[in-house]
């Protein structure tokens, strides 16, 4: 079969669990046609997502070719045209961005539409429920495949009204979920006839991640914290229960894997709470480098505010690591207090520093027994074979 996944960005630092689910999809014998919106650019650190750039087609990377494919719509399909521009015009409308954007968006569908007809695409599945959903919805309107997209959160269900979700669910063949959470979260804003759409495909964690040898625990106080420096991860509030610990006498260091927007304000806290010889952050780092880091440690910490359901947990629990996180979003569906981890509310400092002092104090032998259940739980749910099967059979009921 072939089927083109469309995405905002890729490849993409952060996006590794799109790689590994298109990977996957190929294993299984389906065809897949990479189309981003841009990702040409930029630094990566990883081999497979260099391998993937090239691989990969992009639409923002030659305005004279939109312009072109625009022409060639209005000259072949205008009644498709005109009827897409109706929609696009619909979903402009008290929308999140203005409708200029929106006009856009139908522009790079025209070349999106010519390159899956060119390919011979099936379906299209698209990643997030944001602008990348809306130009293959509009794609479809110009006679293109059938089309599915997958949630993640959280910036869906911050704003489900203004990305017009229900729209873009209305016309899609089926919505994926990642939680059952998530899952809920899209049954609050469409139709109970709708309600069947929805089905729950987790985020996969490569085998590369499983077959690591079990390392022991290491005899040190040393957590880590992997993700963007951005504010829905929590860094700060973690920099409050770090300064904390320091102030109860507590031994510990923590690395912050990571780069992003806040780096700088987070560089200065450090310095203004005295944490320098406890906190140290590495910039972006490649998956092996991210699967040292993470086996150097006792513990990921990730303090969340807003989340779908982080892929680094899952790939901390299949290296046989505890977690440290909150009570958000589908968390609290694979970290289980008392078994493989600790979960506290979200925002709350005392909580968060009596969490990870607990987990400091606690033997490493009892840590090792907790990282082996957190190894259980997440290759039962998360393998990405087995997930990348449930996709591929949506693909095969719902392709033309």
């Amino acid at each position: 079969m072939r089927i083109a996944y469309f995405i905002n960005q890729y490849p993409k630092v952060s996006h590794s669990f799109i790689r590994r689910e298109i990977l996957a999809l190929e294993r299984q014998g389906f065809n897949i046609q990479r189309i981003a919106l841009r990702g040409w650019e930029g630094d990566l650190v990883d081999e497979e997502d260099l391998r993937e750039r090239t691989k990969t087609r992009f639409v923002l990377m030659d305005g004279i070719r939109l312009f072109f494919y625009l022409i060639k719509t209005l000259v072949l399909r205008p009644l498709r045209l005109f009827s897409a521009l109706r929609l696009a015009w619909k979903l402009g409308c008290k929308a999140e961005r203005p409708l200029p954007y929106h006009l856009i968006y139908l522009v790079e569908a025209c070349q999106a539409y010519w390159w899956m007809k060119s390919f011979g695409a099936q379906h299209v599945h698209a990643h997030f429920g944001s602008n990348s959903t809306e130009v293959v919805l509009l794609a479809h309107a110009l006679g293109g495949p059938g089309y599915s997209f997958t949630v993640h959160g959280p910036e869906e269900f911050d704003k489900p009204q203004l990305l017009k979700l229900s729209e873009k669910i209305r016309y899609a063949s089926f919505v994926v979920a990642i939680s059952s959470y998530g899952r809920s979260q899209l049954f609050r804003w469409i139709a109970h006839d709708q309600w069947h759409k929805i089905r729950i495909v987790h985020c996969g964690i490569e085998q590369a991640f499983y077959d690591v040898l079990p390392i022991d625990m290491p005899d040190t106080g040393r957590l880590i914290c992997v993700g963007r420096l951005c504010e829905q991860k929590g860094q700060l509030l973690l920099l409050e229960a770090c300064r904390e610990l320091n102030e109860r006498g507590v031994s510990f260091e923590l690395v912050l894997a990571g780069d992003g927007e806040m780096r700088a304000e987070i560089e200065q806290m450090i310095t203004q709470y005295g944490l320098a010889d406890h906190v140290n952050i590495t910039g972006w780092i490649s998956s092996d480098e991210v699967r040292e880091r993470v086996l150097d440690a006792r513990a990921l910490v990730l303090p969340s505010f807003a989340e779908g359901l982080p892929v680094v947990i899952m790939e901390a629990m299949a290296l046989r690591r505890p977690v440290i996180s909150t009570y958000v979003a589908g968390i609290p569906e694979l970290v289980i207090p008392g078994q493989n981890g600790w979960l506290v509310p979200a925002g709350a400092v005392t909580e968060l520093a009596d969490a990870m002092q607990e987990l400091l104090a606690t033997p490493t032998s009892e840590l090792q027994n907790m990282g082996d259940a957190a190894y259980v739980r997440v290759r039962q749910r998360h393998d990405v074979d087995t997930e990348a099967s449930k996709l591929a059979a949506l693909f095969r009921e719902h392709a033309g």
